[in-house]
């Protein structure tokens, strides 16, 4: 006999819906495997996962899971083709997991390096912390990762796949090359500071440096805006990696290389004992990026903590000659005039020089073209056409050669394809480089106030050797008292005189401390 059924009275059922509503939350969350609250990680982060998304997430989860048994099960649809003379398919060589992790390995030191370099830069204001930065990323990119990839030869990458076509940029090569100039743009150069290993090489020999006359100086700083022009110009028609194929220190890195870029590099090595960091500032391509960045970047080094005294020591610390004399701005009276007259001639002067730099670029287009391997390989056809082939042991050249002449019409027309985008890419590099010398002179004619010996942004690499001149930022840290000031300005004995042979004053030094 079965039990009477006891029902609850009107008032307290549940209505049927709800009830019903609640059973079935109940028997899904028993057998669902992914639940709301896997995904609250995400509301850390700003972002909501809607009810549909969730619903989703695990068909998503299981047709990834089929695609990916299915594409390690897959087969051949057709079966290969059965060649004569025992010739072997050859087998699929899959890149091995390691090889991926550490590059995205390298991309994480990168990034993690150039937040260093800014802390040791704006808070620390520490010259041995840069040092010791600079040492591990010469270890570590430099001579461990030999060289590759860097952010310098990543400039030709971007320009492949810009222009190219057909060509996709590593994610890793994409990070070298933007991190340094979104760094650029907020902290200035710290990626010069301390990262790069070509820096951080030539700042080590740097023992007895020496001050370029400023008329050297600025006629030489237009190289790596002219370099950058090259180097993009043969990467995009494809022709060569002109930046990679020249870079004087990677065969240092490698301890190994052409006898010619060794030399190179030796010969800056030298140089870079007494002129501070002469690849970098006449050469570096990459360099002159982060200068274009660095110009307009948010935050700038700073000198003396709080106010300037006028000392100039930190102006005789630098060795790169980036740093600058207080000026009162625009002149006045006849100067005035003078100074606009010569302005509104070189603004005049500007697209003539643009116009003229392109008419050049297009008429040298055609030498620069036989740099590309299918436009010289199609140059020597036309030259051996009447030649018999050749047979036995070929060498590379000889070989492509003779494969050439088994299509020659395809050879021709790429040939001349490529003489066409050497026409346009050899006008636009001609403007840039019009217009690069035209934006110089301009620059030089241009009057800025300052009331202070300040860095320029653009030229200034962070190094940090200021710091460890200025006095009041010696006072700041407590290695200088306070009192050391009041009779002058003074340098601490312990510090080596500045470059140029100016020995600092000693008259009120006697109170500083060694600490």
């Amino acid at each position: 006999m079965s039990k009477p059924e006891i029902r609850r009275p009107k008032s307290e059922r549940r209505p049927k819906s709800e009830a019903r509503r609640r059973q079935v939350a109940r028997s899904c969350s028993a057998r669902r495997w992914i639940r709301p609250s896997d995904f609250g990680f995400l509301s850390a982060f700003g972002f909501r996962v809607s009810g549909f998304a969730r619903s989703l997430l695990p068909v998503l989860a299981l047709a990834f899971l089929a695609c990916a048994v299915s594409l390690a099960r897959a087969q051949q649809r057709f079966p290969p083709p059965d060649f004569e003379g025992g010739h072997q398919l050859p087998v699929t060589a899959t890149p091995a997991a390691r090889a991926a992790f550490f590059q995205y390995l390298d991309v994480a030191v990168l990034a993690g390096l150039l937040a260093i370099a800014s802390w040791l830069v704006y808070k620390r204001r520490s010259r041995k912390g840069l040092i010791a930065l600079s040492i591990l990323s010469l270890l570590y990119f430099g001579f461990w990762k030999k060289g590759c990839v860097c952010a310098i030869g990543s400039v030709q990458n971007v320009a492949l796949a810009l222009f190219g076509g057909g060509y996709a940029v590593p994610a890793t090569v994409l990070a070298f090359f933007f991190l340094p100039l979104a760094f650029a743009l907020f902290t200035g150069r710290t990626f010069c500071a301390g990262v790069c290993p070509h820096g951080a090489l030539q700042d080590l020999v740097l023992l007895k440096p020496v001050k370029l006359p400023p008329w050297l100086e600025q006629g030489l700083s237009v190289l790596p805006y002219i370099y950058l022009g090259a180097g993009v110009m043969f990467a995009a028609t494809g022709s060569l990696f002109l930046i990679c194929q020249y870079d004087p220190f990677v065969p240092i890195f490698r301890l190994n290389g052409r006898a010619l870029m060794v030399a190179v590099g030796a010969a800056l090595l030298l140089l870079g004992v007494f002129v501070g960091r002469p690849y970098c500032r006449f050469l570096c391509p990459y360099g002159a990026l982060l200068k274009l960045g660095a110009t307009v970047a948010k935050w700038r080094v700073r000198v003396t903590p709080d106010h300037c005294t006028q000392c100039r020591l930190c102006e005789a610390s630098c060795p790169f000659g980036a740093m600058r004399e207080p000026e009162s701005g625009a002149s006045t009276g006849p100067a005035l005039a003078q100074d606009r007259r010569r302005l509104a001639w070189l603004l005049v002067l500007l697209p003539a020089l643009i116009a003229g730099g392109a008419w050049l670029g297009w008429r040298f287009s055609a030498q620069a073209s036989r740099l590309n391997p299918t436009v010289s390989l199609a140059e020597q056809f036309i030259r051996e056409r009447g030649t018999p082939p050749k047979f036995g042991a070929l060498s590379p050249d000889e070989l492509a050669l003779e494969r050439a002449r088994q299509a020659p019409q395809e050879i021709l027309t790429e040939a001349s394809r490529i003489r066409e985008e050497f026409a346009w890419a050899g006008t636009l590099f001609g403007g840039w480089v019009g217009l690069v010398i035209g934006a110089k002179l301009v620059s030089g004619s241009l009057r800025r106030r300052r009331t202070d010996y300040e860095p320029d942004r653009g030229d200034c690499f962070a190094c940090a050797r200021c710091f460890e001149f200025c006095p009041n930022e010696l006072v700041r840290r407590g290695v200088m008292p306070a009192a050391a000031l009041e009779g002058g300005h003074s340098c601490p004995p312990f510090h080596p005189s500045p470059i140029g042979g100016q020995e600092c004053p000693r008259s009120t030094a006697q109170g500083v401390s060694h600490a």
